[in-house]
């Protein structure tokens, strides 16, 4: 990434102090979440709904990507709004209830514990959020910097509120009757708030952002994005509505097409910013994520079978890999790749802002591209062998692809703490 080059630049940039604890989270729950796949790959010829993979399911939903995309964002809001985070300290108490009630959480679903443990852990994790939604809202409000890069995350930040406070209910639910039906019955409802209104809007958003701004490139197509933006919102309000009246299953066929476009439109959009980019040379960070829009037709073919087959006694492996494909899938590759390119700048700005010379290193320099090499190898081969486990019912080939993702999350957790604490030269 390219230093920011001037002095008010710099003053938008949210201090490393905020950030950097949300990287360190997320990495440490990645080898964790792999830790428990290759201890428990038994789960994966199982029904879905059961405390192992729940516990799993969580860890990288909330640990691994929203944490990641909660520190990112904190760093990256200001440039985009070009303005100031409004509130540090309310991403310091977003960090501290994320970071407490995040393993309750988990703890909680893989024991099964759905008393005060698992309470705990949901209330602490809509309270973390509820801070970050008012942090990113207000900073919005006070920059006056509403485009649609400010949309696009405004309105991610309240389908996560959305998704954590349903969860919330869901959680209870098991103890006390809050819904009208079983938990079970709403858990889709609850997974695609979170997957097309947080994790498909925050990153198809940030990353027609980024991806241009990391290539160096001139494009840009805000219609495109406006239409993006609509696209997911309104995919995603027509399955909640079709879900919650309980309409004929063919209508799901609607949304899954408008969602499907989206990624198709955004394709292009990442494509044009390709070929009109300036630098000819382009990073392995770059492509690594670049590589995640190819991925993600996997999920999105795996919910065409569901959607055209759907009806009661659906194999349970094709909703397994429907959200092994998303989770150690679509979003792992682009934060592998988007990790480094922007923790490395965020230590850099740390250390040598204030003392650039011509032996200062660059960003790139500070983490390791031999681990980054054995990471993304390691990832490919691991996420590649896992699928056709899940496929096939194969337990060899599971727990193969759970060694190899592991040495991914082990190259990855070391390469960032390599950064963290890289030391002046």
């Amino acid at each position: 990434m390219t230093p920011l080059k001037t002095s008010s630049d710099l003053q938008k940039t949210t201090s490393y102090k905020v950030v950097i604890p949300f990287y360190g989270f997320a990495a440490f729950s990645f080898l964790i979440a792999c830790i428990l796949l290759l201890l428990h790959t038994e789960v994966w010829q199982q029904h879905y709904f059961n405390p192992k993979t729940l516990a799993i399911t969580h860890l990288m939903a909330l640990g691994w990507g929203t944490m990641i995309i909660l520190g990112a964002s904190h760093q990256l809001l200001p440039v985009i709004i070009e303005g100031k985070l409004d509130s540090e300290l309310l991403a310091y108490l977003s960090f501290a209830c994320a970071a407490t009630g995040i393993p309750l959480l988990v703890c909680g679903f893989y024991y099964f514990d759905t008393g005060l443990l698992l309470q705990s852990g949901a209330v602490l994790v809509n309270a973390a959020v509820v801070f970050y939604l008012v942090n990113v809202i207000s900073s919005i409000y006070e920059n006056k910097k509403l485009d649609v890069y400010a949309m696009f995350i405004a309105t991610a930040s309240l389908w996560l509120f959305a998704t954590t406070f349903f969860g919330l209910m869901l959680v209870f639910n098991f103890t006390r009757t809050w819904l009208p039906d079983n938990s079970l019955q709403y858990l889709s409802l609850h997974a695609h708030m979170g997957l097309a209104g947080w994790f498909l809007l925050m990153v198809l958003g940030v990353g027609s952002k980024l991806i241009p701004m990391f290539l160096i490139s001139k494009y840009s197509n805000t219609k495109t994005l406006w239409i993006l933006f609509a696209l997911i919102n309104l995919s995603l309000l027509f399955f909640i509505g079709v879900k919650s009246f309980q309409l004929q299953s063919w209508l799901y066929s609607i949304p899954m097409a408008g969602i499907m476009l989206s990624v198709l439109l955004f394709s292009h959009y990442c494509y044009r910013a390709y070929q009109l980019r300036i630098r000819k040379k382009t990073d392995r960070q770059i492509k690594v994520s670049l590589l995640s829009i190819a991925i993600i037709l996997l999920p999105l073919l795996t919910l065409a079978v569901i959607v055209t087959f759907i009806r009661p006694g659906i194999p349970s492996n094709i909703v397994l890999l429907y959200g092994f494909t998303i989770f150690f899938g679509w979003l792992t590759a682009i934060i592998f790749g988007m990790t480094f390119k922007t923790l490395p700048f965020i230590v850099w700005n740390r250390i040598y802002h204030d003392t650039v010379t011509n032996k200062t290193p660059l960003p790139k320099a500070l983490f390791s591209e031999a681990l980054f090499t054995g990471m993304t190898v390691c990832y490919l081969a691991g996420f590649t062998v896992f699928v056709a486990g899940i496929i096939g019912s194969y337990n060899l080939l599971l727990q193969l692809g759970a060694v190899s993702l592991l040495a991914s999350a082990i190259f990855y957790i070391t390469n960032v703490t390599k950064t963290i604490f890289h030391k002046p030269v």
